[in-house]
């Protein structure tokens, strides 16, 4: 390790920042604010895959179902594993088979943790949801928990857990930027107080 390298050089020589949690928990803003931070590129995977097919999420999941779309996150997990950006991964990305090792294996992986029901308010009447099409409040509120159980071990691999409930994105990047550095044996360079 050179002697002049900081904080931000460590965190983008450590490989990817995956970013994993469920729908609602943050991922896409919070990843863009600490990729802004870290100055590194900030990817999504689900927007890559629109991107990529002229489809929307949902649209994938109703002409070709399931399977095909997680056959595509897997596509993307390969091409980003790695390369020093921070990646918002889909919420069900990390429950595939093998897919928590090859995350592991080329970065580091956080776990953005909210409850249900602070998923459920971020979320809102939010109509691009395919997991959670034609459910009524109460409904989308019992399928988050349901998908939450489903995915927490998959989850719980992640080698850092920022939970994130009634915090602002701001408060979330400061406390991940904190871990982040803990983890690299540093102090976080400008962390915004938490």
């Amino acid at each position: 390790m050179e002697s002049g390298c900081g904080y931000t050089c460590r965190v983008s020589e450590a490989g990817t920042v995956w970013l994993v949690g469920m729908m609602g928990a943050g991922k896409s803003t919070v990843g863009h604010a600490l990729a802004r931070r870290l100055g590194l590129r900030f990817v999504d995977t689900d927007a890559e895959i629109e991107r990529a097919t002229g489809l929307s999420v949902a649209e994938i999941f109703a002409s070709e179902g399931e399977p095909a779309f997680r056959r595509r996150e897997r596509e993307e997990i390969e091409r980003w594993g790695g390369e020093p950006a921070v990646v918002a991964l889909g919420g069900g990305a990390i429950a595939q088979a093998g897919v928590p090792q090859r995350l592991a294996a080329s970065g580091t992986v956080v776990y953005l943790r909210a409850q249900p029901e602070t998923l459920l308010e971020r979320i809102g009447e939010e109509a691009t949801r395919p997991l959670l099409a034609g459910r009524d409040a109460a409904g989308r509120l019992e399928r988050l928990s349901e998908l939450l159980a489903s995915r927490r071990a998959a989850y719980e691999t992640a080698g850092l857990v920022v939970d994130t409930d009634g915090l602002s994105a701001d408060q979330v990047v400061a406390r991940l930027e904190q871990q982040l550095a803990q983890g690299l044996g540093m102090k976080a360079e400008g962390t915004i107080p938490a």
